[in-house]
């Protein structure tokens, strides 16, 4: 699959994608149960389009700029009418063998509003 193709509330997303950009983690309160989390956002794409990756705690610390990864059974939400590419409990991140040369960042699906 390719990002350009990605919708709001997808499932089941097996996607290629390089890291462009992480932002610094920030800390969260989970609502559930008041326990302590890490967060931050990778601009992550294709040739076809860019869209944020959030990242929960240890995975924040795998995604790398310039590296390209293998995203397997995550989901798409909003956050504040933006799309957002989850990886869940159920997905999986690892890095990939295949190379991404160039990401289209001129087509980022989280800056359009649904």
């Amino acid at each position: 699959m390719k990002v350009e193709s990605l919708r709001p509330f997808q499932k089941k997303i097996n996607v290629t994608v390089k890291a462009v950009s992480v932002t610094e983690p920030r800390e969260v309160t989970s609502r559930l149960d008041d326990s302590q989390h890490r967060v931050a956002e990778a601009l992550v794409g294709d040739e076809t389009a860019c869209v944020l990756l959030t990242l929960w705690d240890d995975d924040i610390d795998k995604v790398l700029v310039g590296e390209t990864y293998e995203i397997e059974n995550a989901f798409t939400t909003l956050f504040k009418n933006s799309m957002r590419l989850n990886i869940g409990r159920y997905g999986a991140l690892k890095k990939s063998s295949q190379s991404i040369e160039t990401v289209n960042t001129s087509n980022n699906l989280s800056e359009k509003e649904f």
